[in-house]
């Protein structure tokens, strides 16, 4: 069962032999999907931990968890139009143009935010402004990782893949502790209300100039690999990834990752909105919680995609799931009965090392999925595809809190994650670690 579920790579160069890579492309190249994911990462966390203080300001008295909720969502919905989008291009026409008109994307529409007016100008406007600007940048986020994780995967060495694929993976919560450090000092340092008046605005501009100096130095100096160079092109990767010889392999990676994004929905954003709006932390306790949870899931998921090379991908992914099925949902019940900040600190970090640290692997498990001609258009719509349903958690959670109750049905979700996130491994196969991505 599990042999099947990976087709051949069609391709007529893949006995061929091929040149050694250059030792400078492979760093350029890892570091610039490092970056790239740091860049995306930092994007979509800015309204979890920039904006959540500033929401009543901002967006008017009442809209505090559901407008924060609206703005992470309508983000994460963009990504699977990106990866649809820039999927294909980045298979046909290559890696590193598609990651450049990308970040160019990311670099205006975070930009823009940081002059959007409040609600005291625009009324309900100022939402539907930045919903609309979040959902933008989310199509760019999408097309950035869909091009620049796999060419960064196709330039490491096999043995070292999966180490690479956990430095890559963690920058996301290398971000967010970037954002949640800025966020602390500026909400430390800025006199009386200039945060929630313009002090949230910083970390946009800041956000955008990262993507637009990301953008020059792919520009400049990353190459595109010597495995898509080298494979035969197809007419329609999108295509062949959604109803042709690779629609196995996208079931399999969907089922996976939706687990993992009901998993990340409910231990980021909910838990931010849940431990914010509760008044259990003030802005300045939220924002060196999230510092130090963010920080250290990003040692461990940094740990866990080396950790897959010596057990095995599908085999790490079933025992993290197991793990998490017991772990989250405990830990979840423990903050929510905690009665001090020390306790809020060490559980929030314990919810985000059990649940989000298992994207280590997913960088080179995802491209060793699929082969050159389609891998882009496999990485990227198995990876946001999955968000849909996760993403519109500001619909379906409250319903279910209100029949079950609030912290039982986060527990649930959670539990939930696990479980898809398990079968997902268990239905694929085990990847080979050992040799260069076909």
């Amino acid at each position: 069962m599990h042999s099947s579920a990976t087709p051949p790579a069609p391709s007529p160069t893949a006995t061929a032999p091929r040149p050694a890579p250059s030792p400078a492309g492979i760093r350029r190249a890892v570091r610039g999907g490092a970056l790239g994911n740091y860049v995306d990462q930092f994007d979509i966390m800015l309204p979890v931990a920039a904006l959540t203080p500033a929401a009543a300001q901002l967006f008017g008295p009442g809209h505090l968890a559901g407008a924060t909720g609206w703005v992470f969502a309508a983000t994460l919905l963009g990504r699977p139009i990106g990866a649809t989008v820039f999927g294909p291009l980045a298979d046909r026409v290559g890696r590193t143009a598609t990651t450049r008109v990308a970040l160019a994307g990311i670099a205006v529409t975070t930009g823009l935010i940081a002059v959007v007016p409040g609600h005291t100008v625009l009324g309900a406007g100022t939402i539907a402004l930045v919903v609309a600007l979040r959902f933008l940048g989310g199509v760019f986020v999408g097309g950035e990782y869909t091009a620049a994780v796999p060419l960064a995967m196709e330039w490491s060495d096999p043995r070292r893949r999966g180490r690479l694929s956990g430095l890559v993976m963690s920058m996301s919560p290398w971000a967010s502790t970037t954002i949640a450090a800025l966020v602390l000092l500026l909400v430390s340092t800025l006199p009386g209300d200039a945060y929630v008046t313009w002090g949230w605005r910083v970390p946009f501009v800041v956000g955008a100039v990262l993507a637009g100096a990301l953008c020059l130095y792919y520009r400049s100096v990353v190459p595109d690999s010597d495995v898509w160079l080298g494979a035969a092109p197809r007419r329609h990767p999108l295509r062949d990834v959604l109803v042709g010889p690779y629609r196995r392999s996208l079931a399999q990676v969907l089922v996976l990752m939706t687990g993992l994004w009901l998993l990340t929905q409910m231990a980021v954003p909910t838990m931010t909105a849940a431990v914010r709006s509760g008044g259990v932390l003030d802005a300045q306790a939220l924002s060196f919680t999230l510092m130090v949870a963010t920080a250290a899931s990003a040692v461990v998921m940094h740990a866990a995609g080396a950790a897959s090379t010596r057990t095995g991908r599908r085999r790490f992914f079933v025992v993290f799931a197991a793990v998490s099925l017991v772990a989250g949902p405990l830990t979840w019940a423990g903050i929510a009965a905690a009665g001090s900040t020390a306790a809020v600190v060490l559980l929030v970090t314990l919810l985000q090392v059990v649940t989000v640290t298992a994207y280590g692997p997913v960088g080179a498990y995802l491209a060793e999925r699929f082969p050159a001609a389609v891998r882009s258009s496999g990485y990227g719509v198995g990876y946001s595809l999955s968000i849909v349903v996760p993403a519109l958690y500001p619909v379906w959670l409250p319903v279910l809190q209100g029949a079950v109750g609030a912290d039982v049905a986060v527990m649930g979700v959670l539990a939930l994650g696990a479980a898809l996130l398990g079968l997902g491994a268990w239905w694929g196969p085990e990847t080979d670690r050992e040799r260069p991505l076909p």
